[in-house]
């Protein structure tokens, strides 16, 4: 038993050092861009590139300042006074923009938020800031799709999540196979809403993508 604690204590150790980046101080930052502007062909240094630096860690500030918000915090009030209110809560259409991990490239979208309440509701604005929270991150769309639903079902606890976004990947429009008007769709559903396929027809319904709901 005790081998199996320090076992699970050092899993958590590890996560916790894994979470630990090392940043690096803001001159450096903006050393690390002069570096990109010279790789690309250009002197950073010319009057229109010489304040360029300084404008992209100050703009990296706001794309990733996920990185330094909790979002579980965002939905830590709620209300119990619901009066029995047991049908969908439904946000659509919060629009987000992010960047793909994989090349910087921008990732703008859309999501769609519903839940079905066991005794408790949440700020409908908390839910539009929690989408901000994980897209304002380095970003797989599936994998922002997992965090918004795992998150409101571990805080919230209601009988079902169901989050959908739809998002075009300017890592794949503006590069690459360069596919413009291509929009990438991903769903996560939990609780009723995986298992009742009446109520997610109910939800896709309403955000306009019945289609997703059908069987094969």
């Amino acid at each position: 038993m005790a081998k199996l604690i320090n076992l699970r204590d050092a899993k958590r150790r590890r996560s916790s050092r894994a979470q630990k980046v090392d940043r690096p101080s803001r001159a450096e930052t903006e050393n690390a861009v002069r570096t990109l502007i010279r790789w690309a062909g250009d002197d950073p240094y010319r009057e229109g590139l010489a304040a360029t630096p300084a404008r992209v860690v100050r703009a990296y500030e706001d794309w990733f300042s996920g990185y330094h918000k909790d979002p579980r915090e965002y939905l830590s009030r709620t209300f119990e006074e619901i009066s029995g209110y047991d049908e969908m809560v439904l946000l659509r259409d919060i629009t987000f923009e992010s960047h793909c991990e994989h090349h910087l490239a921008p990732i703008i979208g859309r999501v769609h938020i519903g839940y079905l309440p066991r005794n408790r509701v949440v700020g409908i604005s908390k839910l539009a800031r929690l989408v901000d929270v994980y897209a304002r991150r380095l970003q797989i769309q599936e994998k922002m799709t997992a965090e918004i639903a795992a998150c409101l079902s571990s805080v919230l606890k209601p009988v079902g999540v169901a989050v959908v976004i739809e998002a075009v990947h300017e890592c794949m429009t503006t590069r690459g196979v360069h596919k413009s008007e291509v929009t990438m769709v991903t769903s996560q559903m939990l609780g009723v809403f995986r298992k009742n396929p009446v109520t997610r027809h109910e939800f896709l319904a309403a955000i306009g993508r019945p289609h997703l709901g059908r069987d094969n």
